[in-house]
């Protein structure tokens, strides 16, 4: 192809990134950037990380970071990484150029070298591939990855069988790619990673699942997680998720975007999994989710029951009362205005209940939750109606002492 430019984008006018693009000897041609940023520029779109790849070794990048009085932090040394922090506090990843002397699937051990193409070489795609020139924007493709790019194909750089034995990762991050990016899969990759679907059980569970919320917020999730069951790549490690999964999937991006709610990776997961408490509980487990995570997972699992939208948020939270809506057969039209709504607090303390005669102790948290669930249903009225409410609440009580 013809000689390419990297367009003007923002992210290129960061404050401090061109003058470490200068101490790394961008003049020189010892600094390009590489990968997310330059394809994602390349697309047309916005651009988190900014990565940079460098002949320089790890020890001289730091070195000269550091007399430049740029803060470097060593975050991967062994393998070439080192972190350069620009003025307003965002990172920029620096790498020497590398290859890999042997891997296991899981780790690699890498060798440093000066050949760009080499370094191109070890990636995993051809569109992650690609090199620009800081100062001139010259874009630098080795494999094809802006063909790639332009035909809407996620592409293993190499044979693909060997590339998923290199990292067995890449079998998800094939799939998510093809999820943001793809047209048509590329059929050798996406036989290749049937073929090796039983290498992911080798893999921490924390990769499995940081590579999955990633791809169920992806523009095309819908269709690839089918292609995924289809192709029997879940079964090795989530032998929960299947066709009446997918089903439950696709109902329920309809719904996100029938209601205009973004789509949330713990919520389409919950929508793969079948509707059991246990089971949510258990893949949490399995994918060793966070804490929250893990709760909204088994939430979602819960039946939804018939409260208004409202009353499911002052019991669960706006996000948990979402899931549950999106996630059942109610109308969506009930989530109008839940994003905003603010729960209300029951202007009602116990001291107001002992004020009014009640004894201290158990007797007032009952009396108060007694009081809170009429002022639910009774649509959170004003503190003029709660203390009617907590009026009669205590004659009953003082009736009942007797």
């Amino acid at each position: 192809m013809d000689r390419m430019i990297l367009p003007d984008a923002a992210w290129r006018r960061r404050a401090g990134l061109d003058r470490l693009c200068a101490v790394l000897g961008a003049a020189r041609g010892n600094a390009r950037f590489v990968g997310g940023a330059v394809r994602d520029t390349l697309l047309g779109i916005d651009v988190a990380d900014v990565d940079i790849a460098t002949p320089l070794a790890p020890d001289d990048v730091l070195d000269q970071l550091r007399a430049a009085g740029i803060r470097a932090i060593p975050t991967g040394l062994a393998h070439g990484t080192i972190t350069a922090v620009l003025p307003d506090g965002s990172p920029v990843e620096v790498t020497t150029l590398r290859r890999d002397v042997s891997t296991d699937g899981r780790h690699a051990i890498v060798a440093f070298t000066d050949d760009w193409r080499e370094d191109a070489a070890r990636r995993d795609f051809t569109m992650n591939a690609l090199y620009a020139d800081p100062l001139t924007g010259e874009v630098f493709d080795y494999f094809g990855g802006r063909e790639d790019l332009a035909a809407q194909r996620v592409r293993f750089i190499g044979d693909p069988l060997q590339r998923i034995a290199e990292d067995h990762l890449r079998i998800l991050r094939f799939f998510r790619f093809h999820a943001r990016f793809g047209d048509e899969p590329d059929a050798a990759g996406l036989t290749a990673c049937a073929a090796r679907a039983n290498d992911l059980m080798a893999l921490s569970r924390e990769r499995i699942a940081a590579e999955l919320v990633k791809l169920l917020v992806a523009v095309h999730a819908v269709r690839v997680v089918d292609l995924m069951v289809e192709r029997g790549i879940f079964l090795p490690v989530l032998p929960e998720i299947d066709r009446a999964g997918v089903e439950r999937l696709t109902t329920l991006a309809k719904r996100e975007s029938v209601a205009a709610i973004p789509p949330a990776a713990i919520r389409r997961l919950a929508a793969l999994l079948p509707r059991n408490p246990s089971i949510a509980e258990d893949v949490g487990a399995r994918l060793k989710l966070s804490k929250a995570d893990r709760r909204r997972l088994i939430n979602a699992a819960e039946p939804t029951g018939d409260d208004l939208a409202q009353v499911l948020s002052y019991r669960l939270g706006t996000t948990l009362a979402i899931d549950r809506i999106l996630l059942s057969n109610r109308p969506v039209t009930e989530l109008a205005g839940l994003t905003d709504w603010v729960a209300p607090t029951l202007p009602l303390t116990g001291g107001a209940l002992v004020g009014r005669g009640v004894n201290k102790g158990p007797d007032v948290a009952r009396l108060l939750r007694t009081i809170e669930e009429q002022w639910i249903a009774e649509g959170f009225p004003d503190a003029a109606r709660v203390s009617a409410i907590a009026d009669a609440a205590v004659v009953q009580w003082g009736l009942a002492a007797r």
